[in-house]
């Protein structure tokens, strides 16, 4: 096998920490979007993925997915508990592959943190689609049912030894397939196996974004990472690492500006929502594609993503469906036009895939392939979990979560021990100061000895007692303003 060659291991060393960068990424891009009584619930549900599938991952996740092809999935005792995993390159489970390298010039142990990632993000990339709509005990079932019977299967044949879909030619470089199309296809099988929120909720959801810097935020943190996720996919520090950078960065801000376009055209007004979005639909859509495809072919897949990405979610609207996030419409539809759009783009030149018609008609085939498996097997898991435990929150949960489920709150300003101030004025100056403070939950401002111009006390108190509560600061001082 070869030896460890020491700027590869460091370039896959950073991009692990980039990649695993993007969970708390997507936490915080998912937790702007949804109602602020929910906020800690999908961030908790995207940080128990981290832990969850880690731990399924290190003991015998790894070995199904990348160990000798048993046909369904990998030989379980190839890698359990890292067998056989140490500083040296990865040994080859494929059939005659006996002392070579899985990947060259890599520990194994680097190689397993590095998928590791993906196989984390893979399944908190869903829970977009429902959320509000599941709680967290389903929740933690189904993630591990689904990472067993969905996304190892389609690592395995895809990436790992002799997985049949490459043997049959089909590519993806860094999870159009593996991660965007799976998680985006399931996510909507989650549409249809869960209740619309209006429907448990009896009202209508409000669905405007609570914390628009959260989703900003959010989005610069998955931009980051997603170098990590896409050059890391060259496993080596080299000229394809480099196309798949900077296609990534083409595809995402040429997406971004046409999403922004097409919403001032439709709605009349850009917003940052959108611009983040359409960044996000460019970064998918480019995934599968990224080390194939020359920086000319980026610029034209991330002109396709927005337009194609934005119809889809406008077509869920229109068709009523509770795609809470729009995981499907972008994720699941920009890895499927991603995919498909290696047989038009690819250039031998890069990384040894040509486009053809032949290669066309081939990702088309896994591409659907990958689509119904995931929507099919996603929505029998979630129905078998419902036979055995409530899926959805109940009347006493809806519209606050938060608290309900997990005891906390993201935002506790109604409890604020400030709840009531004494401000004094002078008539000339009309200066106000804090009073006393007194219980959670109430403001009383009131407007108490007002002095007269001259000094003197009034022998009148004029008190003016202000709502119970207020929502800001701002109203606060409006409040005092009037009394003067």
């Amino acid at each position: 096998m070869s030896s460890i060659d020491t700027g590869n291991t460091a370039f896959i060393l950073v991009s692990m920490a980039l990649v695993n960068l993007m969970t708390p990424g997507l936490a915080f891009f998912y937790g702007g979007l949804v109602r602020k009584d929910n906020v800690l619930t999908i961030m908790i549900q995207n940080f128990a993925a981290m832990g969850l599938v880690t731990i399924i991952w290190v003991a015998w996740g790894f070995s199904l997915c990348f160990g000798s092809s048993g046909g369904f999935l990998g030989d379980p005792s190839s890698f359990y508990f890292m067998h056989d995993v140490g500083g040296q390159p990865l040994p080859h489970q494929g059939e005659g592959r006996e002392g070579e390298a899985f990947v060259d010039g890599i520990p194994g142990l680097l190689f397993v943190g590095y998928q590791g990632m993906f196989a984390v993000i893979t399944p908190a990339l869903m829970t977009g689609a429902f959320a509000d709509r599941m709680r967290f005990g389903p929740y933690l079932v189904f993630i591990f049912l689904w990472v067993h019977l969905v996304y190892f299967p389609f690592c395995h044949w895809v990436w790992g030894p002799d997985g049949w879909l490459a043997a049959n030619d089909v590519v993806d470089f860094a999870g159009g397939i593996v991660v965007h199309i799976t998680a985006g296809f399931s996510a909507l099988a989650s549409v249809y196996a869960l209740p619309s929120r209006e429907k448990f909720e009896g009202k209508a959801v409000d669905t405007v974004p609570h914390n628009v810097p959260y989703v900003a935020l959010g989005t610069a943190l998955l931009w980051f990472g997603w170098f990590g996720f896409n050059a890391g996919s060259a496993l080596s520090a080299s000229e394809v690492a480099a196309y798949a950078a900077l296609n990534s960065e083409i595809s995402a801000s040429i997406s971004l500006f046409v999403w922004m376009l097409i919403e001032w055209k439709v709605s009349g007004k850009p917003t940052l929502v959108g611009m983040c979005v359409g960044a996000i639909a460019g970064l998918a859509t480019i995934t599968p594609a990224a080390g194939f495809v020359q920086p000319w072919g980026a610029c034209i897949i991330g002109l396709l993503a927005a337009p194609f990405c934005y119809s889809c979610v406008a077509l869920t609207i229109k068709l009523g469906l509770d795609d809470s996030l729009d995981v499907w419409g972008v994720h699941g539809m920009g890895g499927f036009l991603g995919t498909i759009l290696i047989g038009v783009f690819a250039d031998e030149n890069v990384n040894g895939v040509q486009a053809s018609w032949k290669q066309f008609g081939i990702q088309l085939g896994a591409a659907c392939f990958c689509a119904v498996y995931s929507y099919v097997v996603g929505f029998l898991i979630i129905k078998a979990i419902g036979l055995f435990t409530t899926l959805t929150p109940n009347e006493h949960m809806v519209g606050g979560l938060d608290a309900s489920m997990h005891g906390l709150s993201a935002y506790n300003i109604e409890s604020s021990e400030v709840t009531k101030i004494d401000v004094e004025s002078d008539d000339e100056s009309g200066d106000y100061q804090n009073g006393s403070s007194c219980g959670p939950g109430e403001l009383k401002p009131t407007l108490a000895n007002k002095t007269s111009g001259n000094g003197d006390m009034n022998s009148t108190t004029n008190e003016a007692e202000l709502p119970k509560t207020v929502d800001s600061q701002a109203e606060l001082v409006a409040m005092a303003n009037k009394h003067q």
